[in-house]
């Protein structure tokens, strides 16, 4: 069973319906203490940094989550969900974040370039993955992979140690994943990288 943070922001449909593609059983809940007593965790994120800082304090998941970490078990977290697990982030201000990795979220360039074309932000679409690490959430997963991003702001780790993956946007090498023990996260989207991110997906079920 895998329990997905419903703490009011996050694409939650799209994320349930990729776990029961892969193949897990799949809850979504408001309710922090079902999320105090879940096997394996998945922290989703849509929008602005600090809406979602608030929405985790206030709705009582920081510490289930913190608890879930300390015991061992598995956590994935996705697109802000990524984010959240850093120091903080730079977005509209200097806001503080769960501190579980040590670093920092900054936001692309103004101005970068691809040839002559002035590249977008949002970076939107899809990025072929470096794998640096052999993250379990990767196995099966080549190195080159294409998976969809959505996003302006990028986790910057303070180590290279915790980085599973890269990917370049204009003049950015930027982490694209990250692996500490039992915590996994995603910059990119699974349940909308079709059947590779399902396999991603179904590698975290299998945990």
């Amino acid at each position: 069973m895998i329990t997905i943070i419903d703490y009011g922001v996050g694409n939650l449909h799209s994320a349930a319906k990729g776990v029961e593609k892969a193949g897990s059983s799949v809850r979504v809940t408001s309710d922090p203490d079902v999320v105090a007593k879940a096997d394996k965790l998945i922290l989703p994120g849509v929008g602005a940094f600090k809406d979602c800082v608030d929405s985790l304090t206030q709705g009582g998941f920081v510490e289930p989550i913190r608890e879930h970490i300390t015991a061992g078990k598995p956590l994935l977290g996705i697109c802000v969900g990524m984010q959240l697990l850093f120091d903080e982030s730079q977005e509209f201000g200097v806001h503080q974040g769960l501190g579980l990795i040590p670093g920092k979220v900054v936001r692309f360039p103004a101005n970068m370039y691809q040839g002559k074309d002035r590249l977008k932000v949002p970076h939107m679409g899809w990025n072929d993955l470096d794998i640096r690490q052999p993250a379990p959430i990767f196995k099966g997963i080549d190195s080159g992979s294409y998976v969809y991003f959505v996003h302006s702001y990028y986790c910057q780790p303070e180590g290279d140690d915790v980085v599973a993956a890269k990917t370049t946007y204009g003049d950015v090498n930027f982490c694209a994943s990250v692996w500490k023990d039992n915590l996994m996260a995603t910059q990119f989207h699974p349940e909308k990288s079709q059947d590779l991110g399902i396999q991603i997906l179904k590698n975290f079920g299998e945990l």
